[in-house]
């Protein structure tokens, strides 16, 4: 049961896109609710239906949707097969929850992008001018540590002994078919097997083409933001 918050005329929206920035950017929005004890949002928004997003982006729902039930936030939302503007879809959302503060990652625009499509920011400003915008910006060694990947691929897993072979032909003997995500910079197939299980979706360490543990495994290095300074 989520804790009733002392002041409702303040409520914190974070918006947070795939990256370790991510996880920084809910921290903030953690440290500034605990400080005005309001509510606190956490929202994403993909043009993509849930079920097409990659391994990589869904470990990065999971992680977060982890985090808000750890710290009781109020609601984690996901806007998937989104086609409009993203700043159409956050000022819809902070209406919808009388949100008075966003906190957003600097955008990765180039200046080019900012002329030809307008800036999120302004778009923002224009939505919801009642609203207080928090950018928080993104340290380039941040932005290195995204897209660990590559595209994914259709693969299979066929039992080999105590293990499983990675293969990419699909034959009778084939005992799961998934995505294999493959590390960049990698001549072996080394990654992260994508799959469905007894209705659950796991991925797994692959490495030279064998699984060796049917485990779950994050793609993304967690961030403890209880700690983070």
């Amino acid at each position: 049961m989520k804790k009733v918050k002392g002041r409702m005329d303040e409520s914190i929206l974070v918006c947070v896109y795939y990256g370790p920035n991510g996880e920084r950017l809910i921290q903030r929005g953690c440290k500034i609710a605990s400080m005005l004890d309001c509510p606190l949002y956490i929202l994403t928004i993909d043009p993509l239906p849930f079920d097409e997003l990659d391994a990589e982006k869904s470990d990065y729902i999971t992680r977060w949707k982890q985090i808000a039930e750890h710290h009781s936030i109020e609601e984690f939302i996901l806007k998937d097969n989104e086609k409009r503007p993203v700043s159409k879809v956050i000022a819809e959302v902070a209406r919808e929850k009388h949100i008075t503060q966003i906190i957003l990652g600097q955008t990765a625009q180039s200046r080019w992008e900012q002329i030809a499509k307008g800036s999120v920011i302004n778009s923002l400003l224009r939505e919801i001018p009642f609203v207080d915008l928090h950018i928080i910006s993104v340290s380039r060694s941040l932005r290195d540590q995204e897209g660990l990947f590559e595209k994914g691929v259709r693969a299979y897993l066929i039992k080999d002994g105590d293990y499983y072979q990675l293969s990419f032909n699909h034959t009778k003997e084939a005992e799961f078919e998934g995505i294999f995500f493959k590390e960049h910079g990698t001549d072996f197939n080394n990654g992260v097997f994508k799959f469905m299980k007894d209705k659950e979706t796991l991925q797994v360490a692959v490495t030279e083409d064998i699984v060796k543990d049917l485990r779950n495994v994050r793609m993304t290095e967690p961030i403890d933001i209880d700690n983070e300074s």
